[in-house]
Order: structure tokens, then sequence, then C-alpha cells
């Protein structure tokens, strides 16, 4: 590394000052790349999607998230609600200082040059009241439109609307919430276990809601419904979170795509800049293969979405 980094200097010794900055700039990339672990390549695409961050709470894995961050980039980067928890926090404060570094990783993400757009959800339903207001120029919206490489349009929100008990029982969800904690906690604890074994990442809270039978056909009906809404609309796919699980499949036609979260997946959706989607889970230990959506061979010819006002 060291013998790298002298070879380099000498190269932008004998070249004039204004490549020589540009040279300098291009290198610092790309030794900041050659930094990361191996499971963090630098790279950059045209949008990445993230949710479900619970900031505030202490199973929000920010420091996973921020060695995310500094190693993808992009030109849209898109909050699809949960980011804060403004349940938790209600109930006792917890905000460490890793969790203020994602605000301002966020926040220097719009300085650099990236869009980014925070779609709220239920955990923090109160940036409801901030729609359509920027925030150190991150856009606050109810909802929003991507539009793939290819030309096909995504519909981007949260989806607790498709979410009957946080609708029309929220007593019930504030009660599943506290016992989803406890779940979260059990989790912290036995990865601990497993890092000092020299295990990697593996979400047990992930592994037991995939065994539980009603918790399978709550997803499956929530993933049919936000997939027949956004068909309505008139939208060739969607992006999602609120469910804490990860997928990329198509639904009766529609692209369905659900970002996961960063308490227990740890994972993100992101476009390449060649235009097809991937799920991408952060350094940890899968049971299963990601899911790639190359894009339409040809640019899709794609009808205007329906209002938004039904």
């Amino acid at each position: 590394m060291k013998n790298t980094v002298l070879q380099r200097l000498l190269i932008v010794s004998s070249i004039s000052h204004t490549a020589c900055l540009s040279y300098v700039i291009l290198q610092m990339h790309v030794l900041l790349c050659e930094s990361q672990p191996s499971f963090g390549e630098c790279m950059h695409y045209r949008a990445v999607f993230i949710s479900d961050l619970h900031l505030g709470t202490p199973g929000c894995q920010a420091e996973a998230l921020l060695d995310f961050l500094k190693s993808h980039t992009s030109d849209t980067l898109y909050l699809v609600g949960d980011i804060v928890d403004g349940w938790q926090l209600r109930r006792k404060w917890y905000w460490p200082q890793a969790h203020n570094d994602v605000v301002q990783k966020l926040l220097r993400r719009v300085r650099k040059g990236s869009r980014v757009v925070y779609i709220p959800g239920n955990h923090d339903e109160f940036a409801r009241d901030f729609v359509e207001h920027h925030f150190g120029g991150i856009e606050v919206m109810e909802e929003a439109t991507h539009t793939l490489l290819d030309g096909r349009k995504l519909w981007l929100i949260h989806g607790d609307y498709f979410d009957a008990v946080v609708q029309y029982a929220k007593w019930l969800a504030y009660v599943g919430d506290s016992l989803y904690e406890l779940t979260l906690r059990l989790n912290r604890h036995f990865n601990r276990l497993r890092a000092r074994l020299g295990m990697r990442y593996w979400s047990l809270s992930a592994y037991l809601k995939g065994k539980v039978k009603k918790a399978l056909n709550f997803v499956t009906d929530f993933e049919n419904a936000v997939a027949h809404e956004a068909q309505k609309r008139g939208y060739q796919g969607v992006v999602c979170g609120h469910i804490h699980r990860a997928e990329i499949r198509m639904i009766n036609g529609i692209l369905y795509c659900n970002d996961g979260d960063w308490v227990e997946s740890r994972s993100a959706l992101v476009e390449h800049v060649d235009g097809h989607l991937e799920l991408i889970f952060w350094d940890q230990e899968l049971d299963f293969t990601p899911v790639k959506i190359k894009l339409l061979q040809e640019p899709a010819v794609v009808p205007e979405p329906a209002s938004l006002v039904s």
C-alpha cells in the first residue's frame, strides 16, 4: 500500500499543476475505495433506496449503515420512511453519536450534489406535517415517483397505509412494536456472541419471522395490496418498506420492490448505472441468493401515472 502511494505521488510531481490537482482528487477517491472492507466496494448508482433505519432505537445498526453510505454513492437517495423512530423516542430518549453521524452523512450527501428525498412512515409520521418542505436540502414528500433508465415508473411509498393494524388498531401496533423491540434485543445479544466467535452477522429475528405462518400470510397480503394499488395508479412498479422484508419480484405484471431495513436485514435497493435493480445485503451471511432485475431491452412505452388524489 505504501509503495503504491509513493508511486502515485511521483507521477503527480511530473505533471502540470492543474492536472496535478485533478489527479490527486482521483487518487484520493481510489485510495478511499481500497481502504474499505472487501464486502464494501466503492460503487456509484443512479439511485439508492433505504428505509426503516429506526434512528433513536438500540436496534438501529447505524455503524453498518454509515459504512454502507461511505462506499455507496448515488445521483438520488430515497429515504422510504421510518428513518427516525418517534414511537420509541417518546418512551425513552436514545440518541448516540452514531445516529447523529447518520443524519450528518445524509445532509452531506445533499451538499455534495446528490438529490435526497425523504418519504415519512408511521414511526416518523410527525414529519408528514412538513411535506413539500426542505430541510438542509432534503426534500420531504408524502410519496414520490422514480423513473428507471428503461422508462418504467415506480411508485415510492412507505407502505403503512396498507397495514390494517397501523390504520385501525394503533394501540395494537404499539404493543406489537414493544414485542418486536424485545426480539431485536435478543437478536443483538445473539450476534454479539457470533462476533466473538469470528462469525458474520445473521438475523435471528428475520429467521424467526420467516418461520411464522401468520407473519408470512401478512407479508403476502401486504405485497399484493401494494402492487395492486400501484397498478391502479398507472405505475409499472412500486418501492416500499414498512414490513422489514427485502424483496424484488413480479406480482401480476407489477414490479414489487421492498428495500428492507437497517435493524434486521441491513439491506438496500439500488439501481445501477446500466439500469438493472439489485438488493444489497450489507456484510452478512445469507440463506438465499439476492435477486437482480435487468432493465428492459428497449425503453418501455409507459402511460402517465393516474392522479394521486383518488
